[in-house]
């Protein structure tokens, strides 16, 4: 029996706030050396980037790794298109899916998983205003109630 080791590097928060999440997908990268080092570091900026399926493969864009400080020739360019590692089968789902009116592919997180990095998107549709302000009262719901249970503990 094997056990999933994760460690999560950087998360999309605003994914969540401007998207109803639909389904959630998990896929590899293709990453050169620089990048994963920068990885390590925590270099990774997931905010504003999208993926889309060209060609039959899919890429992630505005995707913001940044320069790895050890690295002299063999940099990276920090927002360049990269490709996502998914079954074909996947692929063809989500681009089904994308074809819809309103729904796009956002990354959710990205994480190491049993040495690799893995990013998981999600298929979006977007929140209009008023469900964004029901989100935020949601949320705030809840802590409420968190801190009157909290309370009533003790």
């Amino acid at each position: 029996m094997s056990k999933d080791y994760t460690s999560t590097i950087a998360r999309n928060k605003k994914a969540r706030y401007s998207y109803t999440i639909e389904s959630e997908y998990e896929a590899g990268m293709v990453l050169v050396g620089s990048e994963v080092k920068s990885i390590r570091n925590g270099g990774v900026n997931l905010k504003d980037s999208y993926a889309e399926v060209r060609n039959g493969e899919m890429y992630i864009y505005q995707m913001n790794i940044s320069h790895y400080a050890f690295a002299n020739y063999g940099n990276h360019e920090p927002e360049r298109p990269r490709k996502l590692l998914l079954h074909k089968k996947e692929i063809l789902k989500i681009e089904s899916k994308i074809n819809e009116k309103g729904i796009t592919v956002v990354p959710l997180s990205m994480y190491f998983k049993k040495g690799k990095i893995k990013l998981k998107i999600g298929l979006g549709k977007g929140k209009n205003v008023f469900d964004k302000r029901q989100t935020i009262q949601n949320r705030e719901a809840d802590r409420e109630l968190h801190r009157i249970n909290k309370f009533k503990e003790y």
